[in-house]
């Protein structure tokens, strides 16, 4: 017996992986987040799977049905939204089943990070401009540890994604604007690759009201950076006619020969 903690992805169903689409097809227990994870991910179910929300169950719920699988010695798919390793809710789950004896695998997914940007059109990482995405959250309910406040990442000047973030623009706003100035580029995205996504750009500066105009208050990825507006980033020196590799090593010298 196993319990797969499969990522379905952003929510195109379309997106989750072969092999996370195979197990839940196979799993005779299916545990997903209803609250966040579209039903139509779960379409290759077979007909006697067992399947069970767990958006309105606590921890210790969750743990009693994953023993009463392990006892009956049926295969487990949990399935959570986007990929489990990141904001994914799945290490105390993994702790207990550690605890006691669960064996366990983690699919990764898409995460709604990247979907996010990849609606938006975008890169998140630049030649000379941002080569490096912090992936964070604003401090909430959840305390951050020390040296992870937002303004502290912000000095990087690194693209920023924002998760579990949308109800706290103000203090986004309070903490980025004396770093990264008012017009910095910001994105929110909702429900990115769903049916009603939703996308808003703006400005530090502006973003709170457009959000409050839109309705957003939930499910929504925040992108914080130049790189959602730059055009004259240098290009990648991959392609470059003069750079070597060892794909390419004997057409560059030769066309230096030629020269």
């Amino acid at each position: 017996m196993k319990v797969y903690i499969i990522g379905a992805g952003p929510g195109d169903p379309e997106l989750i992986t072969v092999k996370g689409a195979r197990l839940i097809a196979e799993c005779p227990v299916i545990l997903y987040t209803g609250s966040l994870v579209p039903t139509e991910v779960l379409r290759t179910a077979r007909d006697d799977a067992k399947i069970l929300d767990s958006s309105g169950m606590t921890l210790d719920e969750i743990m009693d049905v994953l023993r009463e699988a392990h006892a009956a010695g049926h295969d487990v798919a949990r399935v959570h939204t986007g990929d489990p390793s990141i904001f994914g809710s799945t290490a105390e789950q993994i702790r207990r089943m550690s605890d006691a004896g669960i064996e366990y695998e983690i699919i990764p997914g898409v995460s709604s990070f990247v979907a996010a940007a990849a609606v938006l059109g975008k890169e998140l990482t630049l030649p000379e401009l941002s080569q490096t995405v912090i992936v964070s959250r604003v401090e909430g309910r959840t305390p951050m540890p020390e040296g992870e406040k937002l303004a502290d990442l912000a000095r990087h000047g690194s693209t920023m994604v924002l998760f579990l973030s949308i109800t706290l623009l103000k203090k986004i706003e309070d903490e980025l604007i004396p770093v990264l100035g008012d017009d910095c580029p910001i994105a929110v995205v909702h429900k990115a690759t769903m049916p009603d996504q939703k996308i808003v750009r703006g400005t530090l500066a502006t973003i709170r009201e457009q959000v409050r105009a839109e309705g957003l208050n939930s499910q929504s990825m925040i992108i914080v950076g130049r790189v959602l507006t730059s055009t004259d980033f240098a290009d990648s020196r991959l392609y470059a006619t003069d750079f070597t590799h060892r794909f390419r090593r004997k057409k560059v010298i030769a066309k230096l020969e030629e020269e």
